[in-house]
């Protein structure tokens, strides 16, 4: 048994940073609301309120292992429903420069379901849940607070009358994405908003499925030719069942993929391998090409606020939005609602501790993705010495990764969150790695060897798993350079 902490907790926002948050509230209050302004039940498709779901998305390793204690059983029910799952460095073909990687096992899955499948298996497992009710189709107007404004109450909801509904809660809970309200809504409760830190990225993907009439893939899931520095433009090419495959296009600093089918061939022509544009340029395309825009990675740093009111919480984009093409976004919201789980198994929930509980993870996937945004010369931002070294080294890292696939199992493991950024710098593998690249160096990109999956290198010292606790609290002791895409 488990000690209940109120009767009523509200989520705003059905995604799937909403869907994790509601199954931890559900442990610790007889009820619990998730409202959102589209219709959820039934859905399997791409919603209008998460535009980024026509697009390729990805489910770090950390944040599989995560939501698989949110949901035991989960992957399993995805494998038996056809979802495709791999090694992120062994099972998928990724391309630097028009350079492969090699592969090699790491240990990381990688799971390739469309954001609408996942995101319909954990909707159902959370609806099967006795005390959760969904409101669909409802907007959301505003929070409601104590005389005092020391408590947010409730929400007020858009009724069917003149007036709008209260819904009263003993916690509300903003999952609502990156149009998240709560800056404005503290502010009229008389609180400071929270200050922001913003990376400019100008990114775009531009994203189409189609049938194949061959097969690029052979034994890969898929093919992830990288952006760099010297390139800004990359792509997620991911397998399906049956044929299906999904093109994500993407670009950065303005470069942005064009949206009329000519212009996206095009735009996949200029890639490498050629495969992609060999295979797409003769499919039968499927439904219409999506777009979605990200002007900037945006932080709310909540826990740098000296007030706030009891009875509110925010976590998922709402709190981080990163650069999606680094796959955080999931994951992080995974981690977010693990840690509420612990936070309220001390008692009544305290937002000011969360979110300083949160951050030593957040920490290190912003700093993850913002140093790697800023070797690109066109983004704005402050390059320390910090990040101007850790750029160097890690496009001496994957240099040397396109040599030898024990390099490539290291850094998707730290990529994917399972092991700390600290495993990258550890002085053996530092002499490695320049070791590695300047022979890559002298070599021609024909050299860089067949993309077959390599055997399983022996472990480097000390880059175990890391148990439960220590994952925890993994700390960021470099950037990881210009180029992860997971």
């Amino acid at each position: 048994m488990v000690q209940r902490l109120g009767e009523h907790a509200v989520v705003l926002g059905g995604g799937m940073a909403g869907l994790m948050t509601c199954r931890v509230l559900a442990d610790r209050y007889r009820k619990v609301s998730v409202i959102d302004r589209d219709t959820l039940t039934g859905v399997t498709r791409a919603r209008g309120g998460v535009p980024q779901a026509r697009h390729a998305h990805a489910l770090l390793a950390r944040g599989q292992q995560t939501m698989e204690e949110l949901f035991p059983g989960l992957q399993e029910e995805l494998d038996a429903a056809g979802v495709l799952t791999g090694d992120v460095a062994g099972d998928l073909r990724w391309y630097l420069d028009g350079r492969p990687l090699r592969r090699a096992r790491s240990g990381a899955l990688s799971v390739s379901a469309a954001r609408p499948d996942l995101e319909a298996h954990v909707r159902a497992r959370v609806a099967a849940l006795p005390n959760v009710e969904f409101r669909e189709n409802t907007v959301i107007q505003g929070l409601t607070a104590s005389a005092d404004r020391g408590r947010v109450t409730g929400v007020r909801l858009a009724g069917d009358g003149p007036a709008p509904e209260t819904l009263a809660a003993d916690l509300v809970v903003d999952t609502t994405g990156r149009g998240s309200r709560t800056p404005l809504w503290l502010q009229e409760l008389g609180y400071e908003r929270p200050p922001e830190d913003r990376v400019k990225i100008d990114l775009a993907y531009t994203s189409r499925f189609f049938r194949l009439d061959s097969d690029p893939f052979g034994d890969a899931l898929a093919i992830n030719p990288l952006s760099s520095p010297a390139n800004p433009r990359g792509a997620f090419f991911g397998k399906f069942p049956d044929g299906i495959a999904l093109l994500s296009l993407t670009g950065m600093l303005g470069d942005h993929p064009p949206r009329d089918h000519e212009g996206f061939l095009r735009f996949a022509a200029t890639l490498q391998p050629p495969e992609i544009y060999q295979a797409v340029r003769t499919a039968e395309p499927l439904g219409d090409i999506a777009s979605f825009r990200v002007p900037a990675s945006v932080r709310r740093r909540y826990d740098r606020l000296r007030r706030f009111p009891a009875g509110l919480l925010v976590l998922g984009d709402a709190l981080c939005v990163f650069n999606p093409v680094y796959g955080q976004g999931m994951t992080l919201a995974a981690m977010e609602a693990h840690a509420l789980a612990a936070h309220l198994a001390a008692g009544e929930p305290r937002p000011l501790r969360f979110f300083r509980e949160v951050k030593p993870f957040i920490d290190v996937a912003w700093e993850t993705s913002a140093s790697a945004d800023l070797a690109y010369p066109g983004v704005e931002g402050p390059r320390t010495l910090k990040v101007r070294l850790g750029n160097a080294y890690m496009a001496r890292f994957l240099e040397a990764a396109q040599n030898d696939g024990r390099f490539t199992a290291t850094f998707f493991r730290v990529a994917g969150l399972l092991d700390p950024p600290q495993t990258l710098m550890r002085p053996g593998l530092v002499r490695d790695v320049l070791r590695a690249s300047r022979r890559g160096s002298r070599r021609s990109p024909a050299a860089a060897g067949p993309p077959g999956c390599s055997t399983t290198p022996p472990p480097l010292p000390g880059t175990a798993p890391p148990s439960a606790a220590a994952r925890s609290d993994v700390r960021m002791a470099g950037p990881l350079g210009p180029a992860i895409r997971v």
